[in-house]
């Protein structure tokens, strides 16, 4: 993951998405924790895709670049 999105809401708790793999998207009590498993989602995700033969966008191809 070229890139990881991450906001605080509004109740305190962190939310990390990867906008190259849509509705990947992860809490965590910490901004660090939010980054891990949203990193942890995607790539399920991608190994999901893979499995399925479906296709997987250019921009999550790197997923050893997951920190910005």
């Amino acid at each position: 993951m070229r890139k990881v999105e991450i906001e605080r809401e509004e109740d305190g708790r962190w939310i990390g998405e990867v906008p190259a793999l849509p509705g990947v998207l992860a809490y965590g009590r910490t901004e660090a924790e939010a980054r891990a498993h949203a990193v942890v989602l995607a790539l399920h995700v991608i190994a999901d895709r893979e499995e399925n033969s479906e296709p997987i966008p250019e921009e999550a191809r790197s997923p050893f670049a997951a920190r910005d």
